[in-house]
Order: structure tokens, then sequence, then C-alpha cells
């Protein structure tokens, strides 16, 4: 029986610095049970799409066994901010009242780095193979979107995969297709055991799984002003999307195996 996927849902107390990365403002911030948050704001950048992607993106992976920081959904209160003298910041904070993300904030964790540490076969395969699947494009040698923390990798950052989302015209196309960025993906030289990673995460994700993990997607974050369809429309389309990309996972992976060919 498949055990329900819940995220914790924390209230955010203090703002305590912004995390400049990017087009996004992320902020390191407290919440009400204590603990520090990566914070990740409906109102910055890509607004909602950015957090439906990190959220889809970082369960998967989780489901997968790969090492994530806890995600929680983050509610930012009307009043939060107010006294914020960084007008930028302030702009931001209000318009992210409501319903954010955020990650545990692993304290002391260093950026992962390519040359120091050597990922072996079977996890830059498990990792590649992820990136591949949420069409991930942010994990380059420029940005790997990866720490080292208690001496064990753990990935962060997935708000910019599942980009199909920012035209949704062709959905089922992009589904389908290839994932040609993989070429600068930071692990491919490592991912020698795409194949049999291919097999073993195709068993775990059943639909019965990723449909579970799509039903995370909070309804506020489905109402957008740009298209017809209602939240439970959208969030259907996030699950064949899903669905019909594992189903045709030959495709990138393969794509992946040519570009590693080319590098070694």
């Amino acid at each position: 029986m498949i055990s329900k996927f819940n995220l914790r849902t924390v209230n955010v107390t203090r703002y305590i610095t912004p995390l400049r990365e990017g087009g996004s403002l992320p902020a390191l911030a407290e919440a009400d049970d204590d603990f520090k948050y990566v914070l990740k704001f409906k109102g910055a950048g890509h607004g909602v799409k950015a957090l439906i992607a990190e959220l889809i993106g970082g369960e998967i992976a989780r489901v997968l066994k790969l090492r994530i920081p806890e995600l929680v959904y983050a509610n930012l209160e009307e009043a939060f901010g107010r006294t914020e003298a960084d007008e930028e910041i302030q702009d931001l904070l209000q318009g992210s009242q409501g319903l954010n993300l955020a990650l545990h904030f692993l304290s002391g964790a260093i950026n992962f780095d390519p040359v120091v540490t050597t990922v072996e076969p079977l996890m830059a395969s498990q990792i590649v193979w992820l990136d591949a699947f949420i069409t991930n494009v942010d994990r380059t040698f420029r940005n790997t979107n990866m720490l080292i923390w208690h001496k064990e990798l753990w990935l962060i950052d997935h708000g910019a995969s599942l980009y199909f989302h920012h035209s949704w015209t062709n959905w089922e196309k992009h589904a389908q297709s290839p994932f040609a960025l993989i070429k600068d993906h930071v692990l491919l030289p490592q991912a020698a055991q795409l194949a049999a990673v291919d097999t073993a995460f195709k068993a775990i994700l059943t639909d019965e799984v990723l449909l579970e993990i799509v039903k995370l997607i909070p309804i506020e974050w489905l109402q957008w002003e740009d298209v017809e369809a209602t939240p439970e429309e959208l969030r259907e389309v996030y699950f064949q999307f899903l669905s019909i990309r594992l189903k045709h996972s030959d495709n990138f992976v393969k794509e992946a195996q040519d570009a590693r060919e080319k590098l070694i």
C-alpha cells in the first residue's frame, strides 16, 4: 500500500537574510518550529511555477531515495516584512503572502565541487536520470546545485525543472522528447549505469506514486491568469506529462548515453 505524501506547514517568523542567486531572491528564514529554512517565494521570478517544479522535482528525488533537504509549505502572514528596509525585498514579501515553499537549511553545508569530490557511477547515473526526467537545466559545472553535508551529497534547487509549463503548448510532444541539455550535466561523465537505473526507477515511479506527488501542489498555486484551464485540469496535465515522459524514458536515456559517449 502506498503511504500518503505529506508536507508539513510552518509559519515564517523571522526573515534573516537574502540569498541572492540568479534572478530570484530566496531567503534564509526562521519558522515557528524554531528551524531555519531556505525560503522560496511565489512572488519571485517565475512565481508559483518555480515552486511547483521545486516541489515535484524534490519529492520525486526523495521517492528515488536521493538526498534532498526536507520540503515544507511556508506561510507568510500579511504583516510579515512591513518593517523591511530594502524596498525590493519588501515588495517580494508583500507579493508572497500566503503559502510558499521552503527547504530545511543544511547548516555548515558546502557547495559540491566536481574537481574535489568524485561521485560513484551509480549515484551519478541516478542523478542524471532524475534531471533528464524532470528536464532540469540547472545542474551544470557552472552551477552544480548540490551540497556536501555530513560527507554526503545532497540535491537542491529544482525550480528550473519542468520548463514546459512556461509556454504550456505542445506539452504532450515535449513529454516524449529527449533532453538535449543533459550534455551539460556536471555528473554526465560518471553516469555509466543509466540503463540499469532506468529499469529500477521506472519500477518505483508508478502512476500511483506520480499522482500522489502531483496532489501535493496546493490549489492556490494552480490558479493562473494566463490559461483557461481549472486548477484540477492543470494538475492533471502535470500528472500526464510525468506519466507519458516516464513511459518514453528510452528517449531521454539514449540522449544522455549518446552525449556521454562524446565526452569520454
